[in-house]
C-alpha cells in the first residue's frame, strides 16, 4: 500500500500499535488510564521509581549539564529517513537534522513564543534566490562554506543528488514535485548552472514555488557520505538512511536504538553557528503518567505530548512551566461519504448539529483547544469562519434526519486508535450525543496500524482523524484533504466545484483571486460537511523552568537548536 506526502506524507506502512502517521495520519500516541485520586498518587510514586530507574545518569558532568537536554517522548522515531512516511517523531527529526533550501523568519509572539513570519522568506542553505517573472523557475545560489556534521562541503551536486534520489524513492520529495508543482520529467525540471547554483523549472507557474522549500520533507542530503553507503541492491541507501544521519542540520544522531533512545550530537559546523545544547538524549517512555512524573522529578528537561488534564496540573507544579501553541492540527471524525447514509448531506449535517462542543471544550480538552471551523487552519491566509453554521441542536438534526429519509436514525460505527484516551473520551461522548437522534454508535477501538489500513481502504464508515497542513497556504491544505484525486482524502469527499478551484489556486499567481478562490471552497465545504468538525488542539510541551527558547513551526515538534538551558 502506497500513499503520498502532504504535510508530511509517503509511503504507508504499517506502525507498532498506538503510534500514529503525522499529517494525514494522526499525531503521537499517548496511553493513559482514568485513575481515581489514589490511584493517581500511587501511579504517580510508581512513575518517579520507573523513571530513575529507567533514566539512570545521562552522562552529563555538572559542567556541561546546561548544554546537555533530556527529553521524555512517547516514542522514537519509526526511522530517519526523511523519505519515510512523516510521522510527528519523523518531524522532529527532520527540523532537526535537515536543514532546508530556504526558512521562514521568525518572530515572537506576545506570549514570548517564537513563530514562523509567513511573510518573510528567509535564505538557509541557498543564500540567495530567484524567482523568475512568470513563477516557472526559481534558482538557487548556494552558500559557500557550508559543511556537514562530518565536514563535507554543500555545493550543486550535492543538492542535485539529494533530488534525485527524492524523485527516485517517490514517496515525500516526487509528491511535493508532481502533485504541487506537476512536474512529470526530472531532466527537464532540475539543472545544476555551475558549483554553487541549482535551477528548477515548472511546467506552470506555481504561487508556492518558493514556499515548497521550506518544508522539513526537503532537507538536502550530505551526498558524500550517503554515496559510500550504495549498494547494488539498495541504491539509494534506504536501508543506511533509515538509522543514520548525514545532513546539514544543526544536529546528528549518533545514537539510534529505536523504542529506547535517541541521541542528538550539535554539528560543530553548522553555518548559523554550533547549537547551545550540545548534546539532545530522547528517550521513550510510552506512558504519559511516566512523562509527567519524570518532568516534575527534574529527572527530564521536556516532556512531550501530555494530556490535557496533566498539562492543567503540571501548570501549578513547581520548578515547571507549561508552553502552549494553538498551531495548526485540526482533530475531526471522517465520515466515508461514499458509504451510505453518509453519502447523503443532510446525515452529515445532522451529526454535525449533534456534537456538544462546549462539553470536549471543557471536560476532554480543559480549554487548551479551539472548536474547528474551518477546513483550513485558522493561523493561516485565506481562513474564513463565517460559513460555520453548526451548533449542538438536536432538534434541527433530527429535522435533517428525517428530511434523509432516517426519522427513527440508524445503526453505525466509530473508530479510534487503541492507547488514545483523548480520542476515546471523545468517542464516548459523541455516542451518547449521537444516541438523542436515534443514531445508535458502535464504538470500534483498533491497533493504529489496523485503523489507518481500514480507512485508507474505506472501510470504515466514521473514524477519528488529527491532521495538520505544513505549508500555510488555503490551496495547498485544500489539496491535501478535499481534492478528490488525492491520496490522503480518505472521506472521499468530491465536488467538482471544489476540485477546479484548488487547481486554479495551485496554478494562479492571482492572489486576490485566489483568496476567493479558497473561500468559495470553505463555503462548499461547510455546506456539505464531508467531516464532524471537531477541535484545533493545539500543542503544548511541558519544561523545566530553566529551559529557554522554546519556539513553533508549522509540522510541531521542538526545534532543539533554539532551546538552552540557564
Amino acid at each position: 500500500m502506497q500513499t503520498f506526502p502532504h504535510t508530511s506524507i509517503g509511503m504507508t506502512k504499517r506502525l507498532p500499535d498506538g503510534q500514529r502517521l503525522s499529517d494525514g495520519h494522526g499525531a503521537a500516541r499517548n496511553r493513559w488510564l482514568r485513575k481515581t485520586p489514589l490511584k493517581s498518587l500511587f501511579a504517580g510514586l510508581v512513575g518517579a521509581f520507573m523513571v530513575t530507574t529507567i533514566l539512570g545518569t545521562v552522562g552529563a558532568s555538572a559542567q556541561d549539564a546546561k548544554t546537555t537536554l533530556v527529553v521524555a517522548a512517547p516514542r522514537t522515531p519509526e526511522s530517519l529517513d526523511q523519505e519515510y512516511p512523516p510521522t510527528e517523531a519523523g518531524h522532529e527529526v527532520r527540523r532537526n537534522v535537515f536543514e532546508r533550501l530556504l526558512t521562514y523568519k521568525q518572530k515572537q509572539g506576545e506570549d514570548g513564543v517564537f513563530y514562523e513570519d509567513f511573510d518573510t522568506i528567509d535564505g538557509a542553505l541557498a543564500e540567495t534566490w530567484e524567482v523568475s517573472e512568470d513563477r516557472k523557475s526559481i534558482t538557487f545560489h548556494l552558500r559557500k562554506g557550508v559543511k556537514s556534521a562530518l565536514g563535507n562541503e554543500l555545493n550543486a551536486d550535492t543538492v542535485m543528488w539529494s533530488f534525485l534520489r527524492g524523485w527516485n524513492m517517490k514517496s515525500n520529495f516526487h509528491w511535493y514535485m508532481t502533485q504541487i508543482f506537476k512536474i512529470e520529467d526530472f531532466d527537464s525540471a532540475f539543472q545544476k548552472v555551475d558549483d554553487y547554483t541549482v535551477k528548477v523549472t515548472l511546467p506552470n507557474a506555481s504561487p508556492l514555488i518558493e514556499r515548497i522549500w521550506i518544508n522539513s520533507d526537503l532537507g538536502i542530503l550530505d551526498a558524500v557520505e550517503v554515496k559510500k553507503h550504495l549498494t547494488d541492491a539498495d541504491p539509494w541507501a534506504a536501508t543506511w538512511l533509515a538509522t543514520n544521519t548525514a545532513a546539514f542540520g544543526p544536529y546528528f544522531i549518533s545514537k539510534y536504538k529505536p523504542g529506547q533512545e535517541v541521541v542528538y550530537d550539535a554539528n560543530p559546523n553548522y553555518y548559523r553557528g554550533e547549537p547551545k545544547l550540545k548534546r539532545v538524549i530522547l528517550r521513550e517512555m510510552p506512558t504519559s503518567a511516566n512523562r509527567v512524573a519524570a518532568i516534575q522529578a527534574g529527572s527530564v528537561d521536556v516532556a512531550e505530548y501530555l494530556l490535557p488534564r496533566e498539562l492543567a496540573l503540571l501548570e501549578k507544579a513547581p520548578g515547571v512551566k507549561v508552553e502552549k501553541v494553538f498551531g495548526n492540527f485540526i482533530h475531526r471524525v471522517e465520515m466515508n461519504n461514499a458509504m451510505p447514509p453518509f453519502d447523503n448531506v443532510k446525515v452529515r449535517q445532522a451529526l454535525n448539529y449533534l456534537v456538544p462542543r462546549d462539553e470536549i471544550l471543557k471536560s476532554v480538552y480543559f480549554n487548551t483547544a479551539r472548536f474547528t471551523k474551518s477546513p483550513i487552519s485558522e493561523i493561516y491566509p485565506g481562513f474564513t469562519d463565517e460559513y460555520f453554521a453548526f451548533s449542538n441542536d438536536p432538534a434541527k438534526a433530527k429535522a435533517l434526519l428525517a428530511e434523509a429519509g432516517l426519522p427513527d436514525g440508524f445503526k453505525t460505527q466509530l473508530a479510534y486508535r487503541t492507547g488514545d484516551q483523548l480520542e476515546e473520551e471523545m468517542a464516548v461522548i459523541l455516542k451518547s450525543a449521537f444516541a438523542k437522534a436515534g443514531v445508535e454508535v458502535e464504538l470500534l477501538k483498533l491497533p493504529a496500524s489496523t485503523l489507518v489500513e481500514r480507512y485508507t481502504k474505506g472501510e470504515v464508515p466514521m473514524y477519528f482523524f488529527r491532521d495538520m497542513a505544513i505549508v500555510p497556504d488555503a490551496a495547498y491544505v485544500a489539496n491535501l484533504w478535499l481534492n478528490s484525486a488525492s491520496a490522503i482524502n480518505y472521506s472521499k469527499f468530491k465536488s467538482a466545484e471544489v476540485d477546479q478551484l484548488i487547481d486554479n489556486g495551485l496554478k494562479s499567481t492571482d492572489e486576490p483571486k485566489r483568496l476567493a478562490d479558497m473561500k468559495r471552497v470553505q463555503q462548499i465545504t461547510m455546506e456539505q460537511a464531508p467531516w464532524v468538525f471537531l477541535m484545533n488542539p493545539g500543542y503544548q510541551l511541558a519544561t523545566r523552568a530553566n529551559v529557554k527558547g522554546y519556539s513553533w513551526y508549522t509540522p510541531n515538534g521542538n526545534a532543539f537548536f533554539d532551546l538552552s538551558k540557564e
